[in-house]
């Protein structure tokens, strides 16, 4: 059995859950609207599962799990999961990615 991943906090004290909602930022709200496209929710065309969501951001390094904010992680876990089942090429990702900066 392999140790913990840093996703794992099931039964470490982690302090006080607060329950109280938040705005989120228009980025994130994108991210989650993408992720329920991708997920084929409404309706649309399944490009992947929460699963391979869940499974990429788990295997995200130590250091990147703590670096990345919780909708960055689902940047990296979706980006990484259609890299993987062919949808989108890293290439085409990173002329994407010099495209849109660019534009800045």
């Amino acid at each position: 059995m392999s140790g913990r991943g840093p996703h794992d906090m099931g039964g470490l004290p982690a302090g006080k859950v607060e329950r109280t909602e938040h705005d989120y930022a228009d980025w994130e709200r994108r991210v989650d609207a993408l992720a329920v496209l991708l997920w084929g929710i409404k309706g649309a065309k399944k490009l992947m599962t929460v699963d391979e969501l869940r499974k990429n951001i788990e295997a995200l390094t130590p250091d990147a799990y703590e670096k990345l904010s919780y909708y960055e992680r689902w940047v990296k876990s979706l980006t990484d999961t259609l890299i993987q089942r062919g949808v989108i090429s890293a290439e085409e990702l990173e002329r994407k990615m010099v495209e849109v900066e660019k534009r800045g």
